[in-house]
């Protein structure tokens, strides 16, 4: 279908809206640091099938064209690929100019008017890019990254609305479709309300999804049981049980970019489409981040924490000494199978460059819903991982030693950080092949992830901040509101050039403590200064130690279940989350418990519940 772009003073093309992506996949992960979704090659070394589309050029005559790539790795130019314009190719490889995200300039070409096809043509399948195309009448080259003039002009070119589509108001607007989102949008809808859940991702479930594969850990609530069943292809039930509530709308692969506020209350958010590159306004009156990241603490100004709190703030045993900005990194999930013949591997030395000499792939996702899967390795690396979890316990093959960016800026190097272990895995896998040949001949990748399993972000700061203490002693809370289950689970990093192999974890905490739950007090789960915001999930108000137990999924779905029943309450009431505490806590309490199916006192020692004590 021709693409209606044409808008003087040239053409701009942009890659996610090209008709066919071909083999290449759509990237919208980092758009808020580079500017826009772009597709990728993301082929393991093989060249993906060409991404195709077709354009409308407004006038015969001479167009200079420009094309705006990323060499991802300079020096050696991994992600090269071709542009043809009615098959014909253009005489250059982009993706190959050292640059970061930048416009690299392709030359003049005379086009007719009327339509052209256009074609990226893929040359290596590690993972080429391109975000967008464009022929201009003159040699100027557009705006750059993603400043308010590069965005309007690719508006302007696309003939995009300047201000958002009213995409309508709702009781409770949740944002980010992982676990937790998900959990409180089914029981946001369950109870009534009018509810929107906006997901920056083609699919639901975030950590848990087909795109990363985690196991949900945790509390296993009833609410969690139901969205974590998944069919054949591995997929969660998620988005097929929320579509079955009339009073709730999902909205995939939307970015939200601003929000509203009035005085202390957020009146709208603001989200972006990866596809097409509509801007939506959503307006609520009660808004809960399930992101993972604090989004609104961005966007709308919110109390947040981030980083390592010293021992000396909350008295915690494991915290460090000095506060630092080292969090729990990324991860990135693969599989390896043996083929019914060779396969040849390019070689790889950008990739072995971070590897080293590292040739164990254990710790694999098996399969959507099981990590911690065994690999193969050669040479002097060890069979298993590098540590056991306690006194006598076996060592296993975890998929976390694979993580890194504990001391990178988790909003703004994402793309570095998934890159990073993409090299690394690449590194280990050309080394396995290289040190055993005979043996892993037939060697091949199955699957790896381009899009990571999240670690530590910023945190929000609510009325109370829980600590590691009240983790391990199950502290009574006259507003405890829900029970969590799991261990300290402390993810060590390597200090800054200290490791051999820094894409693996230096240590790993696992305490499994008295394995009891605890309660989570209503306090850590609403702003302490944007008075209609509430969360969920692993950015709940607590410190760095005892979020390393609260984290799970299964845990963030019971905060889930416990905001939407404070929204209930909130806008039946005409009440703030923390209005809630002077008079309606009770009613609130037995909201909960009719949703979760507990009927326990969380004032006293919670019941113990199931917990399973993989670590991940």
């Amino acid at each position: 279908m021709t693409q209606p772009l044409s808008h003087a003073p040239g053409i701009l093309i942009e890659a996610e809206d090209f008709d066919d992506f071909g083999g290449w996949v759509l990237d919208s992960q980092f758009e808020t640091v580079m500017g826009s979704p772009y597709l990728m090659a993301h082929g393991l070394g093989r060249p993906v099938a060409d991404a195709t589309t077709s354009i409308s050029a407004p006038e015969a005559g001479s167009y200079h064209l420009w094309v705006r790539s990323k060499d991802w790795v300079p020096h050696h130019h991994p992600g090269r690929f071709l542009l043809s314009i009615n098959n014909r190719s253009v005489a250059k490889e982009f993706g190959a100019s050292g640059q970061d995200w930048a416009w690299e300039y392709g030359g003049s070409f005379d086009l007719p008017s009327g339509s052209l096809g256009l074609s990226l043509i893929d040359l290596t399948g590690f993972n080429g890019r391109c975000d967008a195309i464009y022929f201009g009448r003159d040699r100027t080259p557009p705006p750059d990254g993603n400043t308010p003039a590069a965005r309007a002009w690719r508006k302007r070119l696309r003939g995009l609305p300047h201000e958002p589509v009213d995409a309508g108001t709702f009781d409770v607007v949740v944002t980010g479709g992982g676990i937790s989102g998900c959990a409180a949008a089914l029981a946001c809808a369950r109870l009534g309300l009018t509810v929107a859940l906006i997901h920056d991702r083609p699919v639901l479930g975030g950590n848990a999804s087909t795109e990363i594969g985690l196991m949900p850990r945790g509390t296993q609530g009833k609410l969690l049981q139901e969205l974590s069943e998944r069919d054949e292809d591995g997929d969660l039930r998620a988005l097929e049980l929320l579509c079955a509530e009339p009073t709730a709308q999902v909205f995939l692969e939307q970015r939200i970019i601003s929000a509203e506020k009035q005085d202390n209350t957020v009146a709208a958010v603001v989200a972006v489409a990866a596809r097409g590159g509509v801007e939506r306004r959503f307006a609520g009156r009660m808004f809960i981040d399930a992101s993972g990241v604090a989004l609104f603490g961005q966007l709308a100004g919110a109390a947040t924490m981030f980083g390592r709190e010293s021992r000396a703030e909350f008295g915690e045993p494991y915290a460090p000494e000095n506060a630092d900005r080292m969090h729990h990194g990324n991860t990135l999930f693969f599989r390896t199978q043996m083929a019914s013949e060779p396969v040849s591997f390019p070689d790889v030395p950008w990739a072995q460059e971070v590897a080293g000499d590292y040739a164990n792939l254990s710790g694999q996702l098996v399969e959507p819903g099981l990590e911690n899967g065994d690999g193969p390795s050669a040479g002097s690396n060890p069979p298993t991982p590098e540590f056991r979890f306690g006194r006598g316990a076996d060592p296993f093959p975890a998929t976390h030693f694979w993580e890194y960016g504990q001391w990178l800026d988790p909003y703004t190097s994402g793309e570095e950080v998934r890159d990073y272990l993409m090299r690394a895995l690449f590194g280990t896998f050309a080394n396995v092949k290289q040190l055993d040949p005979e043996t892993y001949a037939n060697l091949e990748f199955a699957w790896m992830a381009f899009v990571a399993a999240q670690g530590e972000f910023a945190r929000y700061r609510g009325d109370y901040v829980l600590i590691e203490q009240n983790v391990r002693n199950q502290s009574t809370f006259t507003d405890g509101i829900i029970a969590n289950d799991g261990s300290f689970c402390i993810h060590c990093a390597w200090e800054p050039g200290e490791g051999k192999y820094d894409f693996r974890l230096k240590d790993w905490i696992f305490d499994q403590r008295d394995k009891q739950p605890y309660a989570i007090p209503f306090r850590c789960l609403y702003s302490a200064n944007i008075e209609n915001l509430m969360f969920a999930g692993k950015h709940i108000s607590v410190s760095h130690v005892a979020g390393s137990a609260t984290k799970l999924m299964g845990n963030g779905a019971q905060h889930g279940v416990a905001v939407a029943a404070a929204a209930a309450l909130c806008c039946k009431l005409d009440k703030t989350p923390r209005a809630l505490l002077e008079s309606e806590f009770d009613e609130l309490r037995r909201l909960v418990g009719e949703l979760t199916a507990c009927d326990h006192d969380m004032t006293s020692h919670p019941p113990q519940r199931h917990y399973n004590p993989v670590p991940g």
